[in-house]
């Protein structure tokens, strides 16, 4: 549908306990987006560090796409939207220290939230809340920058529940978990959304092992300015 508000993401991995490259991912989301060959797009980073994709425009200029890139172990995720700003965040799976990591870090109500959750998958909430602040900042353009983790987030809907719901106070921003992969917990959100088409689209498409090449760099580059990681180490609480 042409009015669908859409965010396309690509999932790749790599190889050796490294992530896939993002440059090529983020070349695959301008051709198909931009509606040009991978040799054209070009891959650049804005004047705050975000990740861009763009190509020439058939009247002079460069058009544009936004984009977004984030990491976990081997793999790597771009995520790309024609109708306006987006953002990913991933982390794998594991065991971690839930309840103390939300004590210092996440507002009252959603310690209270994660604490009512069942013991076997607080970590999971922990980072279904975590990976929703993270790819709301993104699509604002900062990042976890002034209070990022005290950012209001919709509390998580149970697992398969993939659609993106509004921002508590915040009607211009959508955050949702997707399904991706088991072994991952994945955040989309997006800033001015287009719901005349009935809500936000997420399409996930996996392109496997990823390969690196050398016009990957600056590509690389770019894209590492939107990397964070997350604290599990907890001290004084």
């Amino acid at each position: 549908m042409p009015d669908r508000d859409t965010v396309h993401v690509w999932v790749g991995r790599g190889a050796g306990g490294r992530p896939g490259p993002a440059g090529r991912l983020l070349r695959r989301a301008g051709a198909t987006l931009l509606g040009r060959a991978e040799a054209e797009i070009v891959v650049g980073r804005t004047r705050g560090g975000r990740p861009l994709v763009g190509a020439a425009a058939p009247g002079g200029g460069e058009v544009t796409l936004p984009v977004s890139v984030s990491r976990a172990g081997v793999v790597v995720l771009v995520a790309a939207r024609r109708a306006g700003p987006v953002g990913i965040d991933v982390e794998c799976r594991r065991e971690l220290p839930a309840l103390a990591l939300a004590r210092r870090w996440y507002a009252p109500d959603e310690l209270a939230w994660l604490a009512a959750r069942p013991a076997g998958g607080r970590a999971v909430d922990f980072l279904r809340l975590w990976t929703a602040k993270e790819a709301v900042g993104k699509a604002l353009g900062v990042g976890l920058r002034g209070g990022g983790l005290r950012r209001p987030v919709p509390l998580p809907e149970d697992p398969g529940a993939d659609l993106l719901r509004p921002v508590p106070g915040r009607a211009d921003l959508r955050v949702g978990h997707p399904a991706v992969d088991r072994e991952l917990v994945v955040a989309v959100a997006v800033a001015d959304p287009v719901c005349a088409g009935g809500g936000v689209e997420v399409v996930v498409s996996d392109v496997g092992l990823v390969q690196r090449a050398g016009h990957d760099v600056a590509a690389e580059r770019s894209a590492s300015r939107e990397r964070t990681s997350l604290p599990v180490v907890v001290r004084g609480s």
